[in-house]
């Protein structure tokens, strides 16, 4: 493609090409950080990341999306991402050529080079956000990647991953997120001590997802659904409508003992099954949910936080 956003008469045929060899280093670490680019794959990571290049174009930012490689079968079959692809530098390829791009076993047909997205600790904080995940240490691609995409369904501002986590532009992660990397800021590369000092001086509350915490989850909602109606109950110790930063840890060791001790309070999501505990990403989803009804119904409600 062009341009204008229509294919261009050549296509990629030769999976050897310098262009391919380059587009493929992407896939290692060392190239991405050089560059400073990632790969998108698949047509909704695609179709996201050129959404939110045009939205950046059209707002007079630069963009995101530096090239985009697809196949005719696939743009038959996603016709919108021709138009979406717009004004951006894209290419028809082969299916073969694709494939020597691509991180997949399987590509999908179509992949794009994008630039870096984070941005610093410092903005998200000073936007006022209401709900953000911070993960330390959590070293798997895949879960990174969904508790990225737990946390933009459940409306977080922001998700920061600390110098110890693993790299979000991994293409694993890239692809866990389904497209939510291109939803929300993310912070990479903070001290889990900078965040939460700097939380706690704007008034962000920090719980720390704990198996042996003092709180309990259920608990907690159950005392924001008795405010909410107006009924007495006892307070343990926290609203989960204030604004809230959730600390999630090492998918094996969890959140270390200097880790727990920074957060305002350890927060146990209840097992009542005979299930040791609960993963990662699954625990990080049930906490940010739980939040997030607070908040959206303290918003609906017009009440203040306790």
């Amino acid at each position: 493609m062009n341009e204008t956003g229509r294919p261009q008469d050549d296509v990629l045929s030769n999976p050897r090409a310098d262009r391919v060899r380059k587009v493929a280093q992407l896939a290692g670490r060392p190239a991405r950080l050089k560059r400073r680019e990632f790969l998108a794959e698949g047509p909704q990571a695609v179709r996201e990341a050129l959404g939110l290049h045009q939205r950046r174009i059209a707002a007079g930012e630069p963009g995101i999306v530096y090239e985009v490689y697809a196949s005719e079968s696939c743009l038959d079959r996603h016709p919108d991402l021709e138009a979406l692809a717009e004004g951006t530098t894209a290419y028809l390829a082969t299916d073969e050529v694709l494939a020597a791009m691509a991180d997949t076993v399987n590509p999908q047909g179509v992949l794009a080079v994008c630039g870096f997205l984070d941005t610093v600790l410092e903005q998200v904080l000073d936007a006022g956000p209401r709900l953000i995940a911070v993960l330390s240490q959590v070293r798997d691609p895949g879960n990174a990647g969904t508790v990225l995409r737990a946390a933009d369904a459940a409306g977080a501002d922001a998700v920061i991953l600390t110098s110890s986590s693993v790299d979000i532009y991994n293409p694993k992660a890239v692809r866990s997120t389904a497209g939510s990397l291109f939803h929300l800021p993310v912070v990479l590369g903070a001290e889990v001590e900078e965040i939460v000092a700097q939380c706690k001086e704007r008034g962000i509350g920090v719980l720390a997802a704990d198996g042996d915490g003092e709180l309990n989850l259920d608990r907690l909602q159950d005392e924001n659904s008795a405010r909410r109606l107006g009924a007495p109950a006892p307070e343990s110790g926290y609203a989960l409508e204030n604004p809230t930063a959730w600390l999630f840890g090492n998918e094996a060791q969890g959140l270390s003992g200097e880790e727990l001790a920074l957060a305002n309070h350890r927060v146990a999501v209840p097992v009542y099954g005979a299930a040791e505990s609960l993963n990662l990403g699954t625990a990080a989803t049930v906490c940010l949910y739980a939040s997030a009804r607070a908040q959206q119904s303290q918003q609906g409600s017009g009440t203040e936080s306790a």
